[in-house]
C-alpha cells in the first residue's frame, strides 16, 4: 500500500519536473543564441603614423666655367637697301585727282605717281600770269620814264613788281607739288591711297622698293641700342628660314624731336612715312636664298663675349648693401660666405671676377 503510493507520487514528480526542465533547456538556447543578435563591436581604429616634414633643401650649383654672352635683342622684316615711302608736301589738305600706279607696278625713275586735284588753282595760275605780264610793262614805262620820277618812287615800283612775281613762283610751285613721281626705278611694293582720298602733307600715298638688293632691319630699345656698334656679330632668326649670321653694317639715324612736324605730319588715321635709315641694318654672310622683302624676323647682337670665364647661376648671387657674396657648400656639410667681385652679367649667369675657383659648389637663394 505505501509502495504505491510513492510510486505514484514519484511520478507526478516527474510529470511536474517535466516543463521546469525544458524551460530551463529554452532558456540556455536563448541565452547561447541570444549573443548573436548583440551588435558587432567596433574595430579598434588604426592611426597612422604621422612623420614630421622634411626641410626643404635649398638647391646646390656648381661653380664652372663657360663663355659668357652679353646680347641685346630687337625684331624687324627684310627690307630693301633702297626704299621709301612716297608722300606729298602741299600743307593744304587736297583730295587725290588721279591714282596712276597699283602694288607691284615697275616705276622709272620720274614717273608719275599720283596727282592732286588742284583745279582752282591752276585757273588762278593762268590770272597771275596775265597780270605779272602786264605789271612787267609797266615796270619797263616807268623805268623809261624815270627822270621825272624820285628814287624812292621807283624802288617803291620795283618793290611791288617783285613781290606779285613772288607769288606767282609760289603758286607754281605748289601747283608742280601736285604731282608726286617716282625717285629712283624700282617697284610699287605698298599703295595706301586711291582717288578720291583726302591727303595731308607727309602722309604716306605709296611705297617704292629696288628689290634687287634687301637687308635685314631691326629695330632695338633705346638702351640696347646704346651697347651696339657697327661691324658686332649678329645672330639672325628668319621667319621659316633658319638662323643666319651677320654683322651690324649701319645704325638707325638719332630720333629727331618728334614734335617738329606736328603741323601736319602725319594725318589722322594714316601711315607715317618709313625710311630704311630709321632701322639698324645687318648685313648676311652668305645671304640666304628664297627670302623676299617683308619677312619678319628676330635678331641677336653679341655685345660682349668672353671665352673661359668663372661662372655662376643668378640664383647663387646674394647681395646686400652693395656687398655682393656667396654661400660656399664645404665638404663637411657646412656652409661659409664668400666675398665675391662680379663682372658682366645675362639674365641667367653671372660672371665671378674674384672669390670662387671653378669645382666649388654654392647654395642658391
Amino acid at each position: 500500500m505505501f509502495s504505491k503510493w510513492w510510486m505514484g507520487n514519484l511520478s507526478i514528480a516527474k510529470q511536474a519536473a517535466r516543463p521546469a526542465a525544458l524551460a530551463c533547456l529554452a532558456l540556455s538556447m536563448a541565452l547561447a543564441s541570444g549573443c548573436s543578435l548583440l551588435p558587432k563591436e567596433e574595430e579598434e581604429e588604426t592611426i597612422p603614423v604621422i612623420q614630421a616634414p622634411k626641410l626643404s633643401k635649398k638647391p646646390e650649383y656648381q661653380v664652372k666655367t663657360g663663355t659668357l654672352e652679353s646680347t641685346a635683342r630687337g625684331s624687324g622684316r627684310m627690307m630693301a637697301t633702297v626704299e621709301e615711302d612716297l608722300y606729298f608736301t602741299d600743307e593744304t589738305s587736297r583730295r587725290i585727282k588721279n591714282m596712276l600706279v597699283k602694288t607691284g607696278d615697275n616705276v622709272v625713275q620720274g614717273q608719275v605717281i599720283a596727282e592732286l586735284d588742284v583745279t582752282e588753282l591752276e585757273s588762278e595760275l593762268k590770272q597771275k600770269r596775265l597780270q605779272t605780264r602786264k605789271d612787267e610793262l609797266a615796270m619797263i614805262e616807268t623805268l623809261r620814264n624815270a627822270d621825272g620820277k624820285s628814287a624812292e618812287e621807283i624802288e617803291q615800283a620795283k618793290i611791288s613788281f617783285e613781290l606779285e612775281r613772288e607769288k606767282l613762283n609760289k603758286l607754281e610751285s605748289t601747283i608742280a607739288k601736285a604731282s608726286l613721281t617716282a625717285p629712283f626705278s624700282g617697284t610699287i611694293v605698298s599703295v595706301y591711297m586711291k582717288k578720291g582720298d583726302s591727303v595731308k602733307a607727309y602722309d604716306a600715298v605709296a611705297t617704292i622698293a629696288d628689290l634687287s638688293q634687301l637687308t635685314v632691319a631691326a629695330t632695338l630699345s633705346a638702351d640696347d641700342l646704346k651697347k651696339v656698334a657697327v661691324g658686332m656679330e649678329v645672330r639672325v632668326d628668319i621667319n621659316a628660314l633658319g638662323q643666319h649670321k651677320g654683322t651690324v653694317q649701319q645704325l638707325p639715324n638719332p630720333k629727331t624731336n618728334e614734335n617738329n612736324n606736328n603741323g601736319g605730319y602725319p594725318g589722322d588715321g594714316q601711315r607715317q612715312p618709313d625710311s630704311i635709315e630709321n632701322y639698324m641694318l645687318v648685313k648676311l654672310d652668305p645671304f640666304p636664298q628664297g627670302v623676299d622683302r617683308g619677312r619678319p624676323l628676330s635678331v641677336t647682337v653679341i655685345t660682349n663675349r668672353k671665352e673661359n670665364a668663372v661662372v655662376i647661376p643668378v640664383a647663387a648671387l646674394r647681395s646686400y648693401s652693395g656687398r655682393n657674396y656667396v654661400q660656399v657648400q664645404e665638404a663637411d656639410g657646412s656652409k661659409r660666405e664668400v666675398d665675391v667681385e662680379i663682372g658682366q652679367q645675362t639674365p641667367t649667369e653671372v660672371e665671378i671676377l674674384k672669390g670662387l675657383t671653378p669645382g666649388q659648389k654654392v647654395v642658391g637663394r
